[in-house]
């Protein structure tokens, strides 16, 4: 084993879902072995075993003073046989994914809030404490990857729920104290806003609007920049006004509930219309509420209609920034943005999910971890589309039914510069007693030659290659499943001229399996466990039918280069951050105010922060931290090549930006939080050189003819090897690794970095006091940089 590793230290690491829970047993057997292992060194060995820790490891390579290995690209997709790639659970349970989304936006109004509090009361750092404790186990690697159980998939969402309804709390009173008037806001929980959330918007469904003609809706921007936002509420008519914190009404309109929403069978709901209506310039981390009233007028907007059906020519949405063309059939056929017009289709399919008895690699059936699709094929929903049309002064939409289980909403608002397609999926159909993987794909004139690229958790994006990977000679034995990736909020593609790109509202798998095409899996129901653990089958109901899952996508299209102002990429980022942190809506009831009453009762627009950050800098986090104290991260959300104007390093002033918190100091702390950057020096790793000819990610002492894989019934059960043995390279093995060649002599310690640490810290010494002060809440941001900072408040 150790002839495997580069320095004496051998790692042997300890932990696994289904071992170590005995701990008693672990350690008083691992304390013998230690023990007697170590004491054959007066015989010679030169084996020393101990416990340790991956700091002290890393510690131990860092000081055998040799260069290291680089890699830059991450180890997606998976295998663990040739007919085992766990790309499935990119999407599984994509409610669940959708809701811990939702979950992390709600965590971060709170965080923000309860910061923002004029008065705290005690149960506020419980209340938030057990927020940020739910979303904690719900990054749990069986969680959010929507590989547990049925029963513990909803427990899950049953803490995340109560986890909402506790920091709703603190939000409520936080909102009553700033929106109040009154010297002395009411007290206690006699709030006179209610602030309710309405957790039933994806379907269209909110009680408060629905029950009352008078309602208010506040928006609170959790972003440090303001934004506009087309907000979308139900109602169950189609005559309202809504009146902004100046008393001036606002243009709507109005559009029909979609028929798939309405006819879903759990949804208890008299909405049948969404009033639409643009929210402008919401304050930078703060909140403008609006009063909203149903009219008798006959000025008042008359019932929408749908456009007149065309049966013999194209049918265009759009406005001056983006058009989209769908054909006779239904299907999308050409998008025209930038001054140009490419062919972009846009379906769904399905694929029918592989079965088998898992005994053997061959018969490997999909499940929650796997994706496996069978003969490798996709099939069409459906051949033709079933549309209508609505047109009015804000949005234009196209109302798609593709077949009984599967429905879209194809939606372009007056000043956007992108398109929004809110897709419905479920219940799928297992009367055939097959299982179903489906997919929305988008299909483009782009040549892309087999490129596309994929977010890293919603950051950088990595360069992805169909059929290759970085390091080693690929061979595939499943085409599809093995060229699936990651999406947690991004794909896209692109050759010279042109670019596509589509942002997901939860994380998904995804791929191109074809030139100019980019899908990505929206829902999966399964009859057959995969045998990796879960124990059962991936088939969700509700209300004793198949899962039904709502959500949406937005396509970008545009020049991949040559833009006038700016570039398609940082546009992208910008509504990336946007649609991951839209305005939350709170609800609350008006019915004892008139819209005077309102206005002069309330103060109806508010921002926590003094000054705006620059567009592309992100507020990622703004919380309580210890006792008046705040814990702050600052993120660039560009990369260096985004934009040739944008992507290039920030400055700004932490205290003018929270001048209303009365700062006193600041002091900075690595990532987490946990640990003083100017007391943590991070080891420095030197580079191999490019040319140097070894096996850079992995040493085998002998060649082998074969190799022998896990029992293909229980991988993840017990140690218990496979029959079969595969051919050398199956999977990049020894013989399917890439060679560079050689150049000996190199070796060359970089301590730059380190001398010029030291003559910063020399230089430092000799400012005067007055320009230390001055340029101490000064800092600087360069692209994808995140810096994390602890705001000390006055007493």
């Amino acid at each position: 084993m150790a002839k495997g590793y580069r320095t004496p230290n051998v790692l042997i690491t300890m932990g696994e879902d289904f071992h170590y829970q005995n701990a008693d047993m672990w350690y008083k057997n691992l304390d013998k072995l230690i023990k007697y292992a170590n004491e054959r060194q007066a015989n010679g060995s030169n084996i020393n075993l101990l416990y340790s820790t991956p700091s002290c490891y890393l510690k131990s390579l860092h000081d055998a003073g040799i260069s290291w290995p680089t890699k830059s690209d991450d180890f997606f997709p998976y295998a663990s046989d040739p007919h085992a790639y766990w790309t499935g659970y990119f999407t599984s349970r994509p409610t669940l994914k959708r809701f811990e989304r939702d979950g992390n936006h709600f965590l971060q109004v709170c965080k923000q809030l309860s910061a923002l509090a004029p008065k705290r009361s005690p149960e506020f750092d419980p209340h938030l404490n057990f927020m940020r404790e739910t979303m904690g186990i719900m990054q749990h690697h069986d969680a959010v990857t929507g590989t547990e159980k049925q029963k513990v998939a909803l427990d899950y969402a049953k803490r995340l729920s109560v986890g909402i309804r506790a920091c709703s709390t603190n939000i409520r009173s936080v909102l009553n104290q700033l929106s109040s008037k009154q010297s002395s806001p009411d007290s206690g929980r006699n709030y006179r806003l209610e602030l309710r959330t309405c957790s039933l918007l994806n379907i269209t469904s909110c009680s408060i609007s629905e029950a009352n003609s008078r309602f208010a809706l506040t928006l609170y921007n959790p972003l440090a920049h303001a934004t506009s936002e087309y907000i979308r509420i139900p109602v169950p008519g189609y005559r309202y006004t809504v009146i902004d914190q100046a008393g001036n009404s606002l243009p709507t309109q109005v559009v029909p509930v979609p028929s798939a929403v309405s006819y879903i069978k759990q949804r208890n709901s008299s909405a049948t219309y969404e009033l639409i209506f643009l929210a402008s310039d919401l304050p930078a981390v703060g909140y403008k509420t609006y009063y909203i009233e149903k009219s008798d007028s006959d000025m008042a907007r008359i019932r929408p209609v749908a456009s007149p059906k065309k049966s013999s020519s194209f049918t265009v949405i759009g406005n001056k920034n983006i058009k989209l063309t769908f054909d006779t059939n239904g299907f999308l056929s050409q998008a025209t943005a930038d001054g140009m017009t490419r062919m972009i289709t846009q379906e769904f399919l399905y694929y029918e999910g592989a079965t088998g008895n898992n005994e053997e690699f061959l018969n490997r059936s999909s499940g929650a971890y796997i994706f496996r699709p069978r003969d490798n094929r996709a099939h069409f929903a459906t051949d033709h589309v079933s549309i209508t049309v609505f047109k009015g002064p804000l949005v234009q939409e196209v109302h798609q039914q593709f077949n009984e289980w599967i429905s879209q909403v194809v939606r372009i608002y007056k000043e956007s510069n992108h398109a929004e397609f809110e897709w419905l999926v479920g219940p799928i159909p297992i009367d055939d007693k097959v299982g179903k993987e489906v997919i929305t794909r988008f299909t483009s004139d782009i040549e892309s030659d087999g490129i596309f690229y994929t977010d890293s958790n919603g950051r950088e994006m990595l360069k992805r290659q169909r059929n290759h990977r970085e390091t080693w000679n690929l061979k595939l034995h499943e085409s599809v499943a093995g060229n699936y990736y990651p999406v947690t909020t991004k794909i896209a593609l692109e050759d010279s001229t042109a670019r596509m790109a589509i942002l997901t509202d939860r994380a998904q798998g995804g791929s191109s399996l074809q030139d100019g095409a980019l899908e990505l899996m929206v829902h999966r129901r399964l009859l057959h466990d995969d045998a990796f653990g879960v124990g059962e089958a991936l088939n969700e109901t509700e209300y004793g039918r198949g899962l039904i899952a709502r959500g949406k996508h937005h396509l970008f299209v545009g020049q991949s280069v040559l833009r006038p102002d700016v570039s398609l990429k940082a546009v992208e980022r910008l509504v990336q951050l946007e649609t991951l942190l839209p305005s939350w809506k709170f609800f609350s009831n008006m019915s004892a105010y008139s819209d005077k009453e309102w206005l002069a009762s309330f103060s109806n627009s508010y921002s926590g922060i003094s000054s705006t950050l620059p567009k592309y800098v992100h507020l990622l986090t703004l919380e309580p931290w210890h006792d008046k104290e705040l814990l702050v991260r600052f993120e660039h959300i560009l990369e260096k090549t985004d934009d040739y104007h944008y992507s290039k390093f920030v400055q700004f002033n932490v205290k003018d930006v929270l001048a209303g918190f009365k700062v006193v100091n600041m002091r900075e702390t690595t990532l987490d939080g946990n640990a003083w950057l100017d007391e943590h020096r991070r080891m420095e790793f030197v580079p191999d050189p490019e040319d140097q000819d070894y096996n850079a990610y992995g040493v085998f002492s002998k060649p082998s003819k074969g190799v022998h894989l896990l029992d293909a019934s229980k991988p993840m059960l017990g140690v218990k090897y496979a029959k079969e043995a595969l051919e050398t390279g199956e999977l990049g093995a020894e013989s399917n690794r890439i060679k560079r060649n050689t150049r000996t002599g190199h070796f060359t310690l970089h301590r730059n970095r380190g001398r010029q640490i030291e003559r910063e810290n020399i230089d430092n010494l000799k400012e005067s006091p007055s320009a230390k002060e001055n340029d101490k809440y000064l800092i600087e941001l360069s692209p994808m940089e995140i810096r994390t900072f602890v705001i000390y408040l006055e007493n």
